[in-house]
């Protein structure tokens, strides 16, 4: 595969085996095992307990990859793994918040239409191209910042005096309702993660774009 498809040096200097059993694949299932724990907790009334457990399971999101490039154990699997499980954590959280009315819906549609964009794009640009867009940091720390924000909903303290600018329910924090502090942590991830969206998008714009030049470029010499 041509250089410019790589997402980065590190990825092509580190092997990619085929193993499914490997201990950063086996630290991404714990992970997505603490999902169904978190909702029985949450639904059972156990705000502290939920959000611990969701703070574990949000906390460890680098853990596994940088397991997988110290121990030089990346897989296939992982590779497809860690992002998935990031984001079921993520649409796991902003639900939770939202079935205990501590976020409005339009910050859930959100959310899943990017997870959803992001999750569905990179699948085919894997599949289809073989291509694959390096993760970007700014990326990483929209996601940190929401997973902060949605432990702090769901903890719901302390409680910090809402702005009071407007007085649209849908817009928690500028009314003049006290809030938990979270949901400023929310609209700074939400405000990120769709710049970095529109980042890949543009990214996976100019890798498509750059494969039919070269693929033109193979084809005009085969011809001559």
């Amino acid at each position: 595969m041509d250089r410019a498809y790589e997402p980065s040096a590190q990825h092509e200097q580190e092997p990619v085996s085929d193993r499914i059993l490997t201990l950063p694949n086996v630290i991404s299932f714990l992970r997505l095992c603490l999902v169904p724990v978190f909702f029985v907790l949450l639904f059972q009334g156990f705000d502290i307990a939920a959000t611990l457990v969701f703070a574990v399971a949000a906390s460890t999101d680098f853990v596994d990859g940088q397991v997988a490039r110290r121990t030089h154990s990346v897989s296939k699997l992982g590779q497809l793994l860690d992002p998935a499980v990031d984001r079921v954590l993520m649409v796991s959280g902003v639900l939770g918040v939202f079935l205990v009315g501590r976020v409005p819906l339009w910050i859930i549609v959100v959310v899943v239409a990017r997870d959803l964009l992001m999750l569905g794009g990179g699948a085919v640009l894997l599949k289809r191209y073989d291509i694959r867009i390096p993760v970007v940091y700014p990326g990483k720390v929209a996601t940190t910042l929401l997973f902060v924000g949605f432990a702090g909903l769901l903890l719901n303290w302390p409680l910090v005096p809402g702005l009071g600018l407007v007085d649209l329910a849908w817009l928690p924090g500028f009314t003049d309702q006290a809030v938990s502090w979270g949901i400023w942590s929310v609209y700074g991830g939400l405000v990120l993660a769709v710049a970095t969206t529109v980042h890949y998008c543009l990214a996976a714009a100019r890798a498509l774009s750059e494969r039919e030049r070269l693929a033109g470029g193979d084809g005009g010499c085969e011809r001559s």
